[in-house]
Formats: structure tokens, sequence, C-alpha cells
């Protein structure tokens, strides 16, 4: 069921309806949580009040604002918003992005002008940039994970972030090419360290 439909779905028969609304985004959602949290228990945690927050949120909606609500985005900023408040009391850990679901790969193909060399596509160095994207501020890291990784457009980030379009996208811009400079590096660095290993086979 499309966004909209469920949208229509839920003005008509809220309590009939919110249980595809969970079925259709409890994956989503978990897998956006675990790259958040950082561990699968605080990522259910997160996943579980998102949904009990969400559905309070909607039971004081009137039909009409049901029927044109943005679920997607919505939801993704109701998790978030989870999140930053679980983390104000305790430090998380960050998780490898090829822990979840379905969601797990990372893809960058949709913006062109930002993708990475063919670096990014080789099993080899995927381990590495887990952990770089990972390692990225939050506002760069959020970028990446709800574009590339979640795949929302750029209308649905600016509801999730609170922020206007043209600096969700110089954020994605900026993460990609810091992730770009940095598996260069990386590259660079294992080479350097096969020079000296081909050295000594060859003698």
């Amino acid at each position: 069921m499309h966004d909209q439909d469920m949208s229509a779905a839920l003005a008509a028969d809220l309590d009939g309806s919110f249980e595809q609304v969970v079925l259709g985004y409890q994956h989503r959602l978990y897998a956006f949580a675990l790259r958040l949290a950082g561990s699968p228990q605080d990522a259910e945690e997160i996943t579980q009040d998102a949904f009990v927050r969400a559905y309070r949120a909607l039971t004081t909606y009137p039909a009409s604002r049901l029927q044109t609500l943005a679920l997607r985005p919505w939801l993704y900023q109701i998790a978030l918003n989870v999140f930053r408040n679980r983390v104000r009391h305790r430090q998380l850990q960050l998780v490898p992005l090829d822990q979840g679901n379905e969601q797990g790969d990372i893809e960058l193909e949709d913006d062109k002008e930002d993708q990475p060399d063919t670096a990014l596509e080789r099993a080899e160095v995927k381990a590495s940039l887990d952990a770089l994207v990972a390692a990225l501020p939050e506002r760069y890291r959020l970028a990446i994970v709800l574009r590339h990784i979640q795949g929302l457009g750029y209308g649905e980030m600016a509801v999730v972030l609170k922020q206007p379009i043209g600096t969700i996208k110089a954020n994605v811009h900026r993460g990609v090419r810091m992730l770009r400079e940095a598996l260069d590096e990386h590259e660079h660095t294992e080479r350097s360290r096969a020079q000296p290993q081909a050295q000594r086979r060859m003698k």
C-alpha cells in the first residue's frame, strides 16, 4: 500500500489501519534506528517507542490532516527524535551499516555529481566504508543514511531533519566527498603496505 493510500486508510479507520502502517514500516524504521543507535536492542526499543508516539499523535489529528499526512518522512522524524532523546542520556555505540535487514546496503547512484569512485563497489573496502560512514559527524551521517541507504527524497529529508533542502544537499555532497577522500587515503595506505610484501616475494 502506498503512503497516500495508507494516509487515506488512517483517516477512514485509524485503529483498523494502524497495524498496516506498522507492518509496512517496522523493518525500515528498525534499520534506520540500528544505524543510528548501534545495537539491535536499542533499535528495537526506538522503533517500538516511535510507533507508540506516532499512534498517540495520530489520535489527536483530524481526518483532514490524516488524509494529507506525508507518512514516511513523518515516521522517520519521530524515530530520529526518539533516538536523540535517548542519546542525551547515554552514549550509544555505532553499528556497521551492513547489519540490519534488506535496507542494509549503501547505494550512492542517485546523485551522479556526488558519486564516489568505483572503489565503493569493491567488496574489500565495504567494511572500511561502513566504518567511515559511522564516523562521520551526525549531520553528514544522517544525510548519507537517509538519502543513500533509506532512499528518501530531498523534500522528505527536509521534513525529517527540519532543514532547508539546500542545506541537506550540501551535507549529502560534503558527506560523500569526505567518504571519497577517506577511501582514497585508505587505498593509498593499503598499496603502501602491499609493496614491501611484493618486494619480499620477489627476493
